[in-house]
């Protein structure tokens, strides 16, 4: 019903609420709006919000893959253009250059010149097939059915990468271009580019073109790029002759070319590329079965003479130096730049050992072979290098063959014995008595009987003193004197023969057995690694490192390589105990050089002969030596023959002994090396134990005495040389390519030597 009440518009009207919105009195928020639904969980909130969040990864993950997938091809289609491959013909034309050597002088003595320089290049057709397959049996064996690269393997090396491994994952087509541009940077941008790089030359050119290239260019060792070359260097035959076993052997060492001579890498390549061509059908089961390792000819044998005689080796010691890890540089690498090495050689020395062999060896047997080897011991440069007049037709008789080192192995005994707390006044039993169950006697006659202190038996070189010093009851044992010549400087691992060999160790690799204390048996070391060590005594127990290369520099005059010295005490971690042990060993030595072979003018010198005696003989040697050192220079000479096991004569038909030709060829040497240099002395030792002997002092063995250990495994050829009746236990010799092996026989012998010049040890 309406009311009567007259309108006032001082009073306040009724609004009528417009559509779809509540009254004034109903206002309220959203969720007030549906309070009529029901509330949500929590568990219902956490799936909600988790399913937003998810939402969003998917459309992140659905972003970041496009880009992914788009990201390269914009990449690539930028860079396509931008980019070239290296043409085949321009690659051949930067390979093979020169590289020249110079003396320390800087003169130059020569140049290391390619096996493959003046090349032409091969086409597909003049290429065999079984080279073609080997190489992609090598290093892409789906080289014909990928764009320029490999995706699988790419995927692959990624793998091996992340996990921990190394891998490259290039293609053939990949592997090229990296050759070829030299760029081997291990980045991103580099993998990519050279990625674009071999997809575009695989759009341009073809499969047959693209292995052409490769197999014309790529870097197989030994100086040879392509493969023409590297089948001259390697077997020294045409291309056209290699069989597949050869060809596989040569494709295997593109891997690391310069590991060409690791005999042990080369049969595990040649092994699985065997393997890769049998897998792709490219040999057949019976050839596969039938298959012999292909021996590649001696490196020294395949390589241009662009140098000879002992020259031709300073050469190939350089190239070994320049492929090591120690230069970080690569031949390969100084091939494609042609870089000028200065050499650590002294002209003045080096001819001054050339004279002194020419001048001593001169009317001797021609069947002798020797070596000399003098190395700077302040720096460890190696200023004379003389491993045989044949230069690379013959043995390298200075680092190519390990040899008994006979009495000159002594002062390593010393060492064991003073880190032991022994001093060079310490006295033993001089006298011809059973050590360890074996009969030890002496050179020749001495001046000591039971009590002899150590320095007169070095001089004397009493073999019953050493024997006793490192094999009788309170001796050091045979570990102790191996180890004390590793540190001086004998290399612990050798290459003989293509093979790693290990030095100084006895049967299965333990410890040398008791003939090591008389430079016997397993005391075989390499005459360079002697000459080596004698300077970490000239140096006061300090060990450097022996080099050939001082520097490398590049066609604009860049510094591609610099020698720094890295000095190291060799006997002892602190550095005055070194020394101390060195100059107590070298106050032993320095009377030896005397009558015919000290040094002239007076100069101090300091030094020790050696001799190996011949199995089975009376009165010949096998082998000679004499090291020696001033402060300046050290210097090892070695005298044998090829057969190892015969004996060595001089032109009057006597035995050769360490104070005769070797002596002579290191006293000629010595004097025209150092003429003109000033006389230093050697400094004055800090006396370590007993450094005068004490008439007081008890010898330090008894007559009897007894050592279990050496009894099972007596000393085998026993150096003596002398006057008295010597009683000694010999087995085969070695010759100088060669180790001995196998167990021990013992067979005694009663030999009267001829008399020596009082130097003890001839």
């Amino acid at each position: 019903m309406g009311s009567n009440k007259p309108f006032n518009g001082n009073e306040r009207t009724a609004r009528i609420p417009q559509a779809n919105q509540p009254p004034d009195d109903e206002y309220y928020d959203d969720d007030e709006y549906y309070d009529d639904e029901p509330e949500l969980t929590e568990d219902e909130e956490r799936r909600l919000r988790k399913k937003k969040i998810w939402k969003r990864v998917r459309i992140g993950a659905f972003v970041a893959i496009g880009l992914m997938l788009l990201g390269p091809v914009i990449a690539i289609a930028v860079t396509y253009p931008l980019v070239e491959w290296p043409r085949p013909n321009e690659i051949a034309d930067a390979q093979d250059k020169t590289i020249t050597l110079l003396y320390s002088d800087g003169s130059e003595m020569g140049k290391i010149t390619s096996p493959g320089q003046n090349r032409t290049l091969l086409t597909f057709e003049e290429i065999p097939d079984n080279v073609k397959n080997a190489v992609m049996a090598a290093e892409d064996a789906n080289f014909y059915d990928n764009p320029g690269f490999d995706a699988k393997a790419i995927v692959r090396a990624v793998w091996i990468q992340a996990t921990g491994g190394s891998s490259g994952g290039s293609g053939l087509t990949q592997q090229y271009i990296k050759k070829a541009t030299g760029n081997e940077d291990p980045t991103v941008t580099r993998k990519f580019t050279e990625l674009v790089q071999a997809y575009k030359m695989s759009n341009e050119s073809d499969h047959d073109t693209i292995l052409t290239a490769y197999l014309n260019t790529v870097y197989f060792g030994r100086g040879a790029n392509g493969m023409k070359a590297a089948s001259q260097v390697y077997y020294n035959k045409p291309m056209k002759d290699l069989t597949p076993s050869e060809a596989a052997l040569i494709a295997g060492m593109i891997q690391i070319p310069s590991w060409s001579e690791k005999a042990d890498h080369s049969k595990n390549r040649w092994e699985f590329v065997m393997g890769q061509m049998l897998q792709k059908k490219w040999i057949s089961q019976t050839d596969y079965d039938a298959r012999q390792y292909p021996q590649p000819l001696p490196f020294e044998q395949t390589q241009p003479a662009s140098l000879d005689g002992p020259l031709a080796r300073v050469s190939q010691q350089v190239q070994d130096e320049i492929d090591s890890e120690l230069v970080g540089l690569t031949m390969e690498k100084a091939q494609k730049v042609g870089v000028t090495v200065t050499t650590t050689i002294d002209p003045k020395m080096q001819q001054a050992a050339v004279d002194a062999v020419n001048a001593v060896m001169n009317g001797q047997d021609p069947e002798l072979r020797t070596s000399l080897s003098a190395i700077e011991p302040q720096s460890g440069a190696v200023r004379a290098y003389y491993p045989g007049k044949d230069g690379l037709k013959g043995i390298d008789y200075a680092k190519g063959t390990i040899q008994e080192a006979g009495s000159s192995f002594k002062p390593f005994d010393l060492v064991a014995a003073l880190k032991m707390g022994k001093g060079i006044g310490d006295t033993y039993d001089a006298s011809p008595r059973k050590i360890g169950g074996v009969e030890i006697r002496n050179a020749g006659n001495t001046t000591c009987g039971k009590q002899c202190p150590i320095k007169q038996a070095m001089k004397e070189s009493l073999n019953t003193v050493f024997y006793d010093m490192v094999a009788g009851p309170e001796g050091t044992g045979t570990k102790a004197v191996a180890d004390a010549a590793h540190a001086a400087g004998i290399s612990k691992i050798v290459r003989i023969g293509g093979e790693d060999k290990r030095t100084l160790v006895g049967e299965g690799g333990g410890a040398p057995n008791a003939g090591i204390a008389l430079g016997a048996d397993n005391a075989q070391v390499r005459p360079f690694d002697m000459a080596s060590a004698y300077a970490t005594f000239a140096a006061r127990g300090v060990y450097r490192a022996p080099f050939f290369v001082a520097k490398i520099v590049g066609p604009t005059g860049d510094v591609l390589y610099q020698h720094v010295d890295q000095p190291v005490p060799a006997f002892d971690p602190v550095e005055t105990k070194s020394r101390d042990i060195a100059d107590n060993v070298t106050e032993t030595l320095k009377d030896i050089p005397s009558g015919p072979i000290a040094c002239a003018g007076g100069r101090p010198c300091a030094g020790k002969t050696g001799t190996h005696e011949l199995p089975g003989s009376l009165d010949q040697n096998s082998k000679a030596w004499m090291v020696g050192y001033t402060p300046q220079l050290s210097t090892s000479v070695w005298v044998g023959k090829d057969q190892g096991n015969v004996a060595i004569k001089n032109k009057e038909g006597k035995a050769i002994f360490g104070s005769g030709l070797p002596g002579l060829m290191w006293k000629k040497f010595m004097d025209a090396a150092l003429a003109g240099a000033q006389k230093e002395a050697f400094p004055k030792p800090n006396p370590l134990g007993n450094f005068e002997p004490r008439k007081s002092d008890p010898p330090s063995s008894s007559q009897t005495a007894t050592n279990p250990v050496t009894t099972t495994n007596p000393p085998n050829g026993t150096t003596t040389t002398g006057n008295p009746p010597v009683t000694t236990t010999t087995t085969q010799g070695c010759p100088p390519a060669t180790t001995c092996g196998g167990p021990t026989t013992t067979t005694t012998t009663t030999k009267t030597p001829p008399g020596g010049d009082g130097s003890g040890e001839r």
